[in-house]
């Protein structure tokens, strides 16, 4: 996980470059390892019928994974209908109404689907399947899809985050310090990147 080059405006966030605004998912393009790309994961989806699973560790960038392919699911023709859910979320928000009226050519894509009760995993998969509609989500463990990622959070790709993030700030964080976060939060980048908000405010104060 990490990111392509950043439109900064250091005035708009306080001076903070971990603000929430800046990392939360889809706000950070994700880089692709060499040889792989978006245009080449949405091709393999749709070789997969459509059908997929992003599977990985909390923090670890499925969010923004799923994020960054929106634009070349798009590209193929097909609509894309973005679910999102939240820690303890059994049902889909807005219960099932967009999703019956979706029509294909379309992708549905599930941000946590893990969360879904069984019964409303079964409902998803049934109209998907019925309507002739894409899946595509993300989860913690594999939910019998075919995978077409596994995301994980190493220092070296972690580090190209904040080094992105603090392009035209005061460099504030060191390596070290996000190695520690890293520790601590079990890998966890996203709760990392919470706290060097904190630690970037301490060292500067106007931020």
């Amino acid at each position: 996980m990490s990111t392509g080059p950043l439109q900064l405006d250091s005035s708009a966030d306080g001076g903070n470059p971990f603000c929430t605004r800046r990392i939360r998912p889809g706000a950070m393009p994700f880089l692709f390892a060499a040889g792989q790309s978006a245009d080449a994961m949405v091709a393999r989806l749709g070789e997969n019928a459509w059908r997929g699973q992003i599977v990985g560790p909390h923090g670890a960038g499925k969010s923004s994974l799923l994020a960054a392919l929106i634009s070349a699911i798009q590209q193929t023709g097909r609509h894309v209908l973005w679910i999102e859910l939240h820690d303890g979320q059994r049902r889909l928000p807005g219960g099932f109404r967009e999703l019956q009226q979706l029509s294909p050519p379309a992708v549905v894509l599930i941000d946590g689907y893990e969360q879904l009760s069984r019964w409303h995993r079964f409902r998803v998969r049934r109209r998907c399947r019925i309507g002739n509609l894409g899946l595509l989500v993300t989860a913690h463990h594999s939910v019998g899809l075919p995978e077409m990622f596994r995301t994980s959070v190493d220092l070296e790709s972690a580090w190209q985050v904040v080094e992105q993030l603090q392009r035209g700030y005061r460099p504030l964080v060191t390596r070290e310090d996000l190695a520690q976060r890293l520790r601590q939060r079990g890998q966890d980048l996203r709760e990392a990147l919470f706290d060097l908000y904190d630690l970037y405010h301490r060292r500067n104060p106007q931020s």
